[in-house]
């Protein structure tokens, strides 16, 4: 019987495994498509009305997948409203969309890495400001699509 428990618990720690390199990798593939776009399209909702902008930061710190807004944005205030996001990112061949729940990150070690990823971000925020927001995707869902290939699905 200790055997059996041991070997089911050696199986679900290689299941784990396994599966967290799978998240990384797919959140790897999206972080990619959204580098070679330079931008993407983040949609918020302001009470019932859809609000969509460009983005342009999007980063993988500690694992997880960052952007970074200022808190005096209405985008901001919107995400802490509803946190629920679509995004949205076209590389002229294929386009990519997400959906996810936006989490934020208060910590100044995370800011200051989005802010060092992101050099021309520093005229306008600081990791010790209170204005700087990153936040990262939970539960995210993306599709790589085309008109010429099947709809990639990606969990991340």
């Amino acid at each position: 019987m200790k055997r059996l428990i041991l070997l089911i618990a050696a199986s679900l720690a290689l299941f784990t495994c396994a599966q967290a390199q799978n998240n990384i990798e797919n959140m790897q593939r999206v972080y990619d498509f959204l580098h070679k776009t330079g931008y993407y399209f983040l949609a918020t909702v302001d009470g019932d009305q859809p609000q969509v902008r460009p983005f342009g930061t999007a980063e993988i710190i500690e694992g997880r997948l960052y952007i970074q807004t200022g808190h005096v944005k209405n985008v901001a205030k919107q995400i802490a409203a509803n946190p629920k996001v679509a995004i949205c990112a076209y590389d002229g061949q294929s386009w990519l969309r997400i959906t996810a729940t936006l989490v934020e990150d208060p910590r100044m070690e995370i800011k200051k890495a989005m802010l060092d990823a992101n050099p021309s971000l520093r005229s306008m925020y600081d990791e010790k400001d209170d204005n700087t927001a990153v936040f990262f995707l939970t539960d995210a869902k993306a599709t790589i699509s085309s008109f010429t290939s099947e709809p990639v699905e990606i969990d991340f």
